[in-house]
């Protein structure tokens, strides 16, 4: 087994963790957050978008175990699923969902509650939608973490990602370079939102080339390169590349025994 199939089947070889709680944003079934970690806490709320090239083959459970960890480390984490393509997602219904998912589970504690840092970390897939998000203008995010994000959605496309992926996104008919412009991350700079991607040198599905990319397109932007790691590790508890994704987040050390 190659090295990149090792770190695949670590991360989704782990059995998935029930949330605390479940809020819903919509009346679609996938129109949820399960919250893990002190709620409502008083840290920053980290809301997490998980990958699987918008597809519905893949959903948040996988992450789970990272959304469980990381709260055991002291973080408030709203693990969002959103609409995907092939069960009533795709652009645009799944670009509305990533704000959408944001503001509920932010504002779920209530117009009482005092306000708190919003963090918002997306991983592959998840990573590209946060990177969407960090350009809305007038967004509610203190900052976005994206970790191996499709960033470079036109150069994803070219290099024909995951079996066309971008295309199932947006749709490949008339209007396609409209729609992929206007989903494109490196064209839409951050709004006033600090931006940190994470992204392993020896990703074999999503290459760093494309988070080199966007870095290059938006000065300012903090790429952290991790020499040697594939696509999975960074998001899998336990590893070296999940303990800088902890860091990056805010998170603390493991409590005693």
């Amino acid at each position: 087994m190659s090295a990149a199939a090792d770190e695949e089947a670590a991360l989704l070889g782990l059995a998935p963790v029930a949330p605390d709680r479940t809020l819903a944003y919509g009346p679609h079934p996938d129109q949820v957050v399960d919250v893990y970690g002190p709620w409502p806490g008083t840290g920053p709320l980290v809301v997490l978008l998980h990958g699987g090239f918008w597809r519905a083959a893949y959903d948040r459970r996988h992450l789970s175990p990272c959304a469980a960890e990381l709260a055991r480390r002291g973080l408030t984490v709203a693990l969002a699923e959103y609409r995907r393509v092939g069960a009533g997602g795709g652009a645009p219904q799944t670009f509305q969902d990533v704000p959408a998912a944001v503001a509920a589970a932010a504002g779920a504690a209530g117009p009482a509650a005092p306000p708190r840092p919003v963090v918002l970390a997306g991983h592959s897939a998840g990573g590209h939608l946060a990177l969407l998000a960090a350009a809305r203008p007038g967004t509610p995010l203190t900052r976005v973490v994206a970790v191996a994000p499709v960033a470079d959605l036109a150069r994803a496309h070219a290099l024909g990602l995951s079996g066309g992926a971008v295309a199932g996104l947006l749709g490949d008919g008339p209007g396609f370079a409209g729609r992929l412009a206007a989903a494109d991350p490196v064209r839409h700079p951050p709004a006033g939102v600090p931006v940190v991607l994470l992204h392993g040198t020896a990703d074999p599905d999503v290459p760093p080339e494309l988070s080199r990319r966007y870095a290059a397109a938006h000065p300012g932007t903090a790429l952290r390169e991790l020499p040697g790691t594939g696509h999975y590790a960074p998001v899998t508890p336990g590893t070296a590349a999940f303990a800088v994704f902890l860091g990056l987040l805010g998170g603390t050390a493991p409590p005693a025994a």
